[in-house]
């Protein structure tokens, strides 16, 4: 507990590293063994929905930050202090056609111009030789890649012909979530399965072809029973589920979880965000700020701005600004302004099933200009006083406009987050 937490660059892993070591003792203290997460995806579509999730859209920046992210979590070896990585979403969820994401029927494409499918695995080469033991497919089909148009966790040339044949992985393959029942309730359905490609199998005959691809876990899913009928009935047989068994319990066991079962509830307390964690996290945060533009005309700086300025802000805490200056109500009363904004993103589509529609205010999508009413109450702004813009670049944003006319703009780096959270 006495180590010091360095923040180093980001290039060489030691942030990400750093992170994961962090979030290994917290997770342990309040026993959680198991992260969903990295995201190896490449952002390469800048109009998909989770960019924010990755490490960017270059292959080997990315592949230096997920290595270290797993060692951070795992360890050199796997043992009772090892918290298990399942990266994903295997081989690349970042290459969605026209930027629509998988979660949605209408995103179940993926395209790959410029024939680089092999760029998307760069990431994933580097996590196996970090070691990450589980691996994630994503929703997407990988059309034109293999010998037919299914989605990943259906598809036995990329889980047993790619990921198990030409990688030579032997850990746990969990799908995502939901992608062999429907979910909701009687006489509705909330979130369709993400059955991409095999829309009209039954449910057993999903579960028959993702077992046959390679799958051994199945996320969100609750009807076992459909196992047990194609065990039952000669479908699938009992070695095939006993290999899929045997590959979990061994990470149970590398895990100790049958030797120590319990977690110390006062240690725990005393652990999680504790003061040189969450130090630690700021300063990250605080490093992931990236300076676009800082001009206030004639060779001078705009930024820092004078202390005691009158301050009119939008989407920023008061109680913070007003430590630095005085914050105003009204526009016109102020010196200066500062307007935290979010990228852009297309409002969610009205015409989907209730779930789906649910996914659409969660995952941002679409144009990444600002338009319309909201680009003109921006300008109207920045003509009106001296103004700072910050944009929160969940996703990458188009801003002319803003960078024109703005004195000066900052904007969290699309690289690296390090919460993703994400199925």
């Amino acid at each position: 507990m006495a180590r010091a937490y360095r923040l180093r660059r980001y290039r060489d892993g030691a942030v990400a590293e750093e992170f994961g070591h962090i979030a290994n003792i917290e997770y342990r203290a309040v026993g959680i063994r198991m992260a969903l997460h990295p995201m190896a995806d490449l952002a390469t579509e800048p109009r998909w929905a989770r960019t924010v999730d990755t490490f960017g859209e270059e292959a080997e920046l990315s592949s230096i930050l997920v290595a270290g992210y797993i060692r951070g979590f795992q360890g050199e070896t796997i043992g009772t202090d090892s918290v298990l990585t399942m990266t994903k979403h295997f081989p690349g969820g970042g290459p969605q056609a026209r930027g629509l994401d998988a979660h949605q029927f209408y995103g179940a494409d993926q395209a790959y111009p410029g024939d680089n499918f092999e760029y998307h695995l760069k990431p994933f080469e580097a996590a196996f030789e970090a070691g990450t033991t589980q691996i994630m497919p994503y929703y997407g089909i990988p059309n034109g890649q293999t010998s037919e148009d299914v989605a990943m966790a259906f598809n036995k040339d990329i889980i047993t012909g790619l990921l198990r044949g030409r990688y030579g992985f032997d850990g746990v393959v969990c799908t995502d979530w939901g992608i062999i029942t429907d979910k909701g309730g009687p006489g509705f359905i909330a979130m369709r399965a993400r059955a991409w490609g095999v829309e009209r199998l039954s449910v057993a005959e999903r579960f028959a072809k993702a077992l046959d691809a390679g799958v051994d876990q199945f996320g969100g899913e609750e009807v076992p029973d459909s196992l047990i009928e194609l065990v039952e009935s000669g479908t699938v047989s009992e070695g095939r589920i006993d290999r899929s068994v045997r590959r979990i319990l061994k990470d149970k066991f590398r895990l100790g979880l049958f030797d120590n079962l319990y977690v110390d509830v006062e240690q725990a307390r005393e652990i999680a965000g504790q003061p040189a964690f969450m130090a630690a996290g700021k300063l990250a945060q605080r490093k992931s700020l990236v300076l676009l533009k800082n001009d206030a005309g004639h060779g001078a700086a705009a930024l820092p701005l004078e202390w005691g300025l009158k301050i009119y802000l939008e989407g920023v805490d008061p109680a913070v600004a007003g430590e630095y200056g005085e914050v105003v109500v009204h526009l016109q009363d102020a010196d200066a302004a500062i307007l935290r904004l979010q990228a852009p993103f297309d409002p969610p589509r009205t015409d989907l099933y209730m779930g789906e529609n649910i996914i659409e205010t969660i995952l941002h999508q679409g144009d990444l200009n600002f338009k319309g009413e909201q680009l003109a109450h921006i300008q109207q702004v920045m003509q009106a006083k001296p103004t700072v813009i910050i944009i929160y670049m969940e996703r990458p944003a188009v801003i002319p406009e803003i960078a024109q006319q703005g004195l000066s703009a900052f904007s969290p780096s699309l690289a690296p987050r390090l919460t993703p959270y994400w199925m």
